[in-house]
């Protein structure tokens, strides 16, 4: 399993085929429904919001396995 800096990279990856433009922290959390503040002290603890990421998977008919296994 992958840790939140990983996952965030998978994201990333994912949001820049639909965006064409760097792909910045601040979109992650935007489509997690994260505020930037608390994106960021859980990127910095390493805490992963499981439930925001599986909402977002399921809104975009997403394989969470893409996004949490490698």
């Amino acid at each position: 399993m992958r840790d939140f800096r990983a996952i965030i990279v998978r994201l990333k990856i994912y949001l820049s085929n639909d965006i064409k433009r760097k792909v910045l922290d601040k979109d992650v959390s935007s489509i997690l429904k994260i505020n930037q503040a608390r994106f960021a002290t859980m990127k910095k603890r390493n805490v992963t919001p499981y439930e925001d990421i599986l909402l977002f998977c399921e809104s975009e008919n997403l394989s969470c396995n893409e996004i949490f296994f490698d």
